[in-house]
């Protein structure tokens, strides 16, 4: 399992969740810096994409973790941040597929579409499924040259 720290964040829909996954992550001694939000009063979920999104981005962390309602507010948002590759996964194949050959850097989860036993097997999934490379490779290389042509 990849011991590096995470970044991760949530809006109100998803505070829940998102505090579930934490400690997940910090019982396995993955450091984990929690953007928020900090309640399930309501907020706007880009704010909290955009956090995640700039410093997985940025490269201050390898990797993060957005939850939402739905899973497709932040999935939006984060992709439009270069060099993300944010996979919205409810199941665990699609967990699993996003890391061998999409190397996904940002997990999101839809916490009104999967419960928490299973958000906990898609986030081990996603931790311990190492990118496979190769062929895939080339096509992350096409992704992150899109900004380069639009």
């Amino acid at each position: 399992m990849d011991k590096s720290p995470i970044v991760i964040g949530s809006d109100h829909a998803a505070y829940q969740l998102k505090e579930l996954i934490k400690n997940y992550l910090i019982e396995n001694d993955i450091e984990v810096k929690d953007i928020g939000t900090q309640n399930e009063s309501s907020v706007d979920y880009p704010d909290y994409g955009i956090k995640v999104a700039s410093l997985v981005s940025a490269g201050e962390f390898t990797r993060g973790i957005l939850l939402c309602g739905s899973g497709i507010g932040m999935s939006i948002v984060a992709n439009r941040f270069s060099n993300i590759r944010a996979a919205l996964c409810n199941d665990l194949f699609s967990a699993i597929i996003s890391r061998k050959h999409n190397n996904s850097n940002v997990l999101v989860m839809g916490a009104r579409i999967i419960g928490e036993a299973l958000a906990v097997e898609i986030l081990k999934s996603w931790l311990e499924t190492a990118f496979e490379g190769g062929r895939h490779q080339q096509r992350i290389d096409i992704f992150n040259n899109l900004g380069n042509k639009l």
